[in-house]
């Protein structure tokens, strides 16, 4: 009996050891020496060099000169990154439907000049909330009101989001796509910082 509770003792220890400090260590080590800034959160800064947010995390703008992501449930108040969700409604759940209901007329009213209905992605939540992409797509029909917003013409803003379009991973997974705060963050180095909303006027 002492035999093997002593053979169990020092398994769990070299286990303990291997799996709960070794390991993590070394993992840790390699990550940092080969991809730091993925490493570190994928930080993005602005042209002061101050961190803005992470080109993995969505996060919303309410400044009608900026695109903005799509919803998120993610949180109280959505984009909240310690809180990762769905709203996990279904098709026919009242909440879901009056929610849509509800950014429709909020993006039709806010984007009078575009062109065709708007895209799914922009009423939907994605799984995590936080998915930080669009369809080229859904950049281009809020294209009309950035452009009025920052008074410069379409075409100018629309170049700057071609030029951010990525392409599917390896060729072949997924679909082409935009990070949107990438995107914004471009628009403000070629264009510069639009005025800020009124205080009361501000969203996340």
């Amino acid at each position: 009996m002492k035999n093997v509770f002593s053979i169990a003792i020092r398994t769990t220890i070299v286990t303990l050891v291997l799996t709960g400090l070794i390991y993590p260590f070394v993992m840790t080590g390699l990550a940092q020496v080969l991809f730091p800034w993925r490493a570190n959160g994928s930080l993005v800064t602005d042209e002061k060099g101050q961190v803005v947010g992470s080109e993995l995390i969505a996060q919303g703008f309410a400044n009608p000169a900026y695109f903005q992501p799509r919803p998120s449930a993610a949180g109280e108040k959505g984009y909240d990154a310690t809180s990762s969700s769905g709203s996990n409604l279904g098709p026919t759940s009242k909440k879901l439907q009056d929610r849509i209901s509800e950014d429709l007329n909020r993006l039709n009213g806010e984007n009078p000049e575009a062109t065709g209905p708007v895209p799914a992605e922009l009423v939907t939540t994605s799984a995590s909330g936080l998915d930080p992409h669009l369809s080229p797509q859904a950049m281009l029909w809020q294209l009309p009101r950035v452009a009025k917003a920052r008074g410069v013409a379409p075409e100018r803003v629309k170049a700057v989001v071609d030029s951010n379009v990525e392409g599917r991973t390896f060729g072949i997974l997924g679909e082409s796509r935009v990070n949107v705060l990438l995107v914004n963050l471009a628009l403000d180095r070629q264009f510069g910082r639009p005025a800020p909303l009124p205080v009361q006027e501000k969203g996340l």
